[in-house]
């Protein structure tokens, strides 16, 4: 259902507040690049600090500004269930085309639990969901034999994941326990060529948001198994994808956006801080390695 580059947007603010405007020319900048679906509110999106209320505008205006051109997987992950399914129903009704639904975090719910979890949004909305395993910030870990188990409960509905594991052989464990059918996105840039030759089809992105034609060209070359060009492509990128995290995500992605784009800020909201010296340095540095300034 989905493969390439896909961005984890993030979400613009100006003075405290959503900047729309800005929010509106990123999605357009995206699909002309190249991007193949668009991810909001997701943890680039800074979702942890959005309002309700916010949380759904985002993901309406992603939609609404997309206008069909590409599928918007919305985020709609949540530590509270109930939340996670208000979430979900709301993206149905907007006219997202699957929503991301990361592992629980804080709860550190058992294996079972996450088996409860999202069973229970699968059988109350039946928006595709696509989990999204990032056991690094969540604590909690989607075992393979769990997502085996969920995608063979629901295969109309639990229809692939965004694995940031970091566990390269979780690719051919899904791919052998399910069918080809099952959508398995990378959620490490850096880790997406191996992931791509293990059988994964693209990666959910954060470097996108700063490279999405490079993220988008070398995505295309993997899918052509044109090794040469997909390494190339990602020697250029390499440095890019480490230097987004020099620092606490997603300030080194907004910095290094107002390298590209004047129009935006690199506002971020508490607990995060703006991007560090250290990071910013980091930052400028890959971006001329990469050809983008």
């Amino acid at each position: 259902m989905f493969g390439g580059s896909i961005p984890a947007l993030v979400t613009p603010f100006r003075d405290g507040a959503l900047d729309e405007a800005a929010f509106r020319r990123i999605v357009d900048w995206q699909i002309e690049q190249g991007s193949s679906a668009l991810v909001p509110c997701g943890t680039t999106g800074e979702a942890s600090t959005l309002s309700n209320a916010e949380h759904h505008r985002i993901i309406e205006l992603c939609i609404e500004q997309a206008a069909g051109r590409v599928p918007v997987i919305a985020g709609c992950g949540s530590n509270d269930t109930r939340n996670a399914l208000l979430h979900m129903n709301f993206s149905k009704k907007a006219g997202a085309a699957a929503a991301l639904c990361v592992a629980p975090y804080y709860n550190r719910p058992s294996q079972a639990g996450l088996l409860a979890h999202f069973s229970y949004l699968a059988e109350h909305c039946d928006l595709p969901i696509v989990l999204y395993n990032v056991p690094g910030r969540t604590v909690t870990d989607i075992e393979p034999e769990t997502v085996c188990e969920l995608a063979r409960r629901f295969p109309a509905q639990i229809i692939g994941i965004k694995d940031a594991s970091g566990d390269l052989s979780r690719v051919t464990d899904h791919r052998m326990g399910l069918s080809d059918a099952f959508c398995q996105l990378s959620g490490d840039d850096e880790l997406a060529l191996p992931f791509n030759a293990a059988g994964g089809v693209g990666c959910i992105s954060v470097t996108a948001n700063v490279a999405p034609a490079l993220c988008a060209e070398f995505q295309q070359a993997c899918a052509e198994n044109d090794l040469v060009r997909a390494r190339e492509l990602n020697d250029r990128l390499y440095p890019l994808h480490y230097a987004m995290f020099e620092d606490a995500s997603p300030a080194p992605v907004k910095y290094a956006l107002t390298r590209v784009h004047s129009w935006l800020s690199d506002e971020v909201r508490l607990p995060l801080c703006r991007a560090s010296d250290r990071a910013r340095q980091a930052v400028d540095a890959a971006l001329a390695h990469a050809g983008l300034a």
